[in-house]
């Protein structure tokens, strides 16, 4: 059969290339449900059978059991979807491997400790390595009401739990629901380390919005919180005064996330102003904002308090060669950086180079900081 010599400028040479078969890309996460209720009923199964740790520590019953393994999975799926999150462009295999691993580290935990009794249950303390998540954001995107606010958060009501995170994420509070959520959150607010409000408004307006963040500002004002993830809430500058209370309180932040949180410069200015410690601070993203040039100037001068940063994200930001000079000036006392993400920006890279000030210590440290 005659074939024609095709050249690659041609049309018909286009045509066959782009009809070509391609390599398919496969994610490895996140498992999907029906995976994770399978690891909590092998879990359970392996807790609660004769095993060399049960003769001499003691057999956890099927009901104890199926508890830490559904706690376990929860509280692992988070740690590692945390670190799927912060490498995106992955194939998730590293959280695959992160998953198996903390899984089966809590799971020995929970066979050397045996089975417990009540009166010797103590959650007055919990291990930074023994965190408990309450994670409500699953299945659908609903709007809650007062009823149904109360009916998901009763196990945070449940005398000596110890839960020490949170996630309401996709899951739309209006007032009531949150006025049902706030004096909860209250009798939680010693044991809580990290919070995770992202997504909490959806669709609600803007009046109704700004008052559920003022109850849950006010509700975890007394928190110590090492994280805080207040992404996808459409804030701006009214949102970041709503969280007033909870920003100005917190002194150990380490994580903060404001991702698609409308930050525009008012709102970076206000951030600037309310956050008044972020020398614990190790992670800082304010992707997909529109903080503008302006906005990172103010961002800057949170960047000069932060000499532990070790990751910086402020992808998709509108910011242009002034605000780019200011950010990098910012940084210039982030000696600990790993890692610099100002993707999608309108940055003249010429201008930002031809200062002798501008990433000087990137420049110090370029074996070890990946700058994107």
């Amino acid at each position: 059969m005659f074939l024609p010599i095709l050249n690659k400028s041609s049309p018909m040479s286009s045509f066959y290339m782009e009809s070509q078969p391609r390599a398919l890309s496969i994610k490895l996460w996140p498992p999907s449900e029906a995976t994770r209720r399978i690891l909590v009923e092998r879990m359970t199964k392996n807790l609660s059978t004769e095993s060399l740790f049960s003769r001499k520590y003691g057999l956890l019953s099927k009901e104890e059991a199926s508890e830490n393994a559904t706690e376990i999975e929860k509280t692992c799926f988070c740690i590692a979807n945390d670190h799927f999150e912060e490498e995106p462009d992955g194939d998730g295999s590293s959280a695959v491997q992160l998953y198996a691993k903390e899984t089966s580290k809590f799971m020995l935990e929970i066979l050397k400790r045996g089975p417990k009794k009540k009166e010797d249950v103590d959650f007055t303390v919990v291990n930074a390595s023994q965190r408990i998540v309450f994670d409500i954001s699953g299945g659908r995107r609903d709007f809650l009401n007062a009823d149904e606010a109360g009916e998901l958060l009763s196990p945070l009501k449940e005398e000596g739990n110890a839960y020490t995170k949170i996630c309401f994420s996709n899951r739309s509070f209006g007032v009531d629901a949150a006025r049902v959520a706030e004096p909860i959150l209250r009798s939680v607010t010693k044991q809580l380390v990290e919070v995770d409000l992202s997504d909490i408004v959806a669709g609600r307006p803007e009046d109704e919005a700004l008052e559920v963040m003022r109850l849950f500002s006010s509700a975890l004002e007394s928190c110590e919180l090492k994280y805080l993830n207040l992404s996808n809430n459409a804030m701006g500058e009214k949102g970041v005064r709503a969280f007033e209370p909870l920003f100005r309180s917190q002194n150990s932040l380490e994580e903060l996330y404001l991702m698609n949180d409308g930050i525009s410069e008012e709102a970076a200015k206000a951030l600037c102003e309310l956050i008044p410690s972020t020398d614990k601070l190790r992670i800082l993203h304010f992707h997909n904002n529109m903080t503008g040039d302006e906005g990172a100037l103010a961002i800057s001068v949170v960047l000069k308090r932060c000499p532990l940063l070790e990751d910086f994200r402020c992808s998709s930001t509108r910011v242009d060669s002034e605000g780019g000079i200011a950010l990098a000036e910012g940084l210039e006392t982030c000696t600990h950086l790993k890692k610099l993400d100002l993707r999608d920006n309108i940055l003249e890279w010429k201008l930002v180079s031809s200062s002798a000030k501008l990433w000087r210590s990137l420049q110090a440290s370029t074996n070890s900081t990946s700058v994107i």
